[in-house]
């Protein structure tokens, strides 16, 4: 079973566009950014992707922009497992911050199972089977009260 998994970052001056709060691809780019913090956390990186000889790669996003983000503000990703099967993965998310307790982004990602030297579907090893456990159902992912000032 995995955990939900946080990455606190600080919007920089690159994540602005011309509107002065971050831009659309910004978020999209922390999901991948937080989702590898996370396989890299359960022990199934790059690194074991290219031993193990097949790789998990995003085949569809839904995303929902909430509210905006300015440059030096503090920003909780978080994501989680919530499905699984043979061949893809199912990982969400929600950007979160601590300073309002405003849920920023929310998303998700079908991620499938490819064999590297083909980019052919493949059915996850038992080692990607193990890593990629959903979250118990007892957890809560928008509880963000260990946050909370």
């Amino acid at each position: 079973m995995s955990d939900i998994f946080d990455l606190k970052i600080t919007v920089q001056a690159e994540h602005i566009d011309t509107l002065n709060h971050v831009n659309n691809v910004v978020y999209v780019s922390w999901m991948q950014d937080v989702a590898t913090a996370h396989i890299e956390a359960l022990g199934l990186g790059l690194k074991e992707y290219i031993e193990l000889k097949h790789a998990m790669v995003a085949v569809e996003h839904h995303v929902q922009y909430r509210k905006a983000a300015v440059e030096g503000e503090e920003i909780i990703l978080r994501t989680w497992l919530n499905d699984i099967n043979a061949l893809y993965s199912f990982r969400q998310y929600v950007f979160y911050r601590p300073k309002d307790k405003a849920i920023l982004f929310t998303g998700n990602t079908q991620w499938a199972c490819i064999e590297i030297a083909t980019g052919r579907p493949k059915r996850m090893s038992p080692t990607f089977t193990q890593a990629y456990q959903p979250i118990a159902d007892s957890l809560n992912p928008l509880d963000f009260s260990a946050y909370d000032l």
